[in-house]
């Protein structure tokens, strides 16, 4: 199921590094490095978007710093920050079997192992000690509430189906 025309966001520029355009980047990927291995970039700044290439970047500090190309100038790099960093899903390595990019969880449904549909994945937070589904009720959920469910697999996440659009929960309703 590959669609070329899917994007995700895997970073976000913030703001400027030194006065020859370089910008600093918080990175989404894992390792954070990871980033620099997509050299075809889309911004998206306030619902523009630019193509963008990466010439060079490195680790800086707990963050990366990155030049791309074009962009020699402290004020012109100021006019990026902000902007999401987003590639296309089809330059993303195959993950292993049971492993999965948050974009491909978000939109699922989510259902209790009893079958009770407590909404659809919002988008996931990333909290220290493990990742949180952010469930957000349908017009078919239980009731209107929204859910923070630990992103535990095996534990409280029994099931993930892609292709059916589904996500298995093993979660009280009543949290």
């Amino acid at each position: 199921m590959t669609q070329t025309s899917q994007e995700t966001v895997i970073g976000r520029i913030t703001s400027v590094f030194g006065v020859k355009g370089w910008l600093k980047v918080y990175s989404y990927t894992d390792p954070k490095e990871g980033i620099l291995d997509y050299p075809d970039w889309t911004l998206v700044l306030d619902g523009k978007r630019i193509s963008a290439k990466l010439e060079e970047g490195r680790r800086q500090g707990q963050g990366i710093v990155v030049r791309l190309k074009g962009i020699d100038d402290r004020e012109v790099a100021r006019s990026y920050a902000g902007a999401d960093v987003l590639v296309s899903t089809a330059e993303l390595p195959e993950l292993p079997s049971g492993e999965y990019y948050w974009y491909q969880l978000e939109g699922l449904d989510v259902f209790t192992v009893s079958g009770e549909c407590l909404g659809k994945v919002h988008h996931l937070m990333e909290t220290g000690s493990n990742d949180v589904v952010v469930v957000r009720a349908t017009s078919g959920s239980i009731d209107q509430r929204e859910r923070l469910i630990p992103y535990l697999p095996d534990q409280v996440v029994q099931q993930v189906d892609l292709d059916q659009g589904r996500m298995v929960v093993d979660w009280d309703p009543e949290f």
